[in-house]
């Protein structure tokens, strides 16, 4: 049911704009290439690129998708460590125990 849903969530969030690959082939982002691109902008701080991931594709749909690949990071962390997804996302913010 969930694939379902963020199938139809990402279409709509594909972007006008395509983007010329090195093929010469054209390509539009979708909402999970733009969280992918702005998330790891983020953690190298990159402005540019921070700005140029979110200019392709809505703001909603970016934070659907940022929200996709924070979810599904303490998914694997939860995994990798053995542990809770609540703990795993707690250790990463830094909060105690609960």
């Amino acid at each position: 049911m969930w694939g379902r849903i963020r199938e139809k969530i990402a279409r709509p969030a594909v972007s006008g704009r395509a983007e010329t690959g090195g093929d010469g082939e054209k390509r539009t982002h979708n909402l999970f290439d733009a969280a992918a691109a702005y998330v790891s902008a983020r953690a190298e701080d990159d402005q540019d690129r921070i700005d140029e991931a979110a200019s392709w594709v809505s703001p909603e749909a970016l934070s659907f998708g940022v929200s996709e690949l924070a979810c599904r990071a303490v998914m694997a962390l939860a995994r990798e460590r053995d542990e809770s997804p609540r703990k795993v996302a707690r250790d990463l913010l830094g909060l105690p125990v609960a």
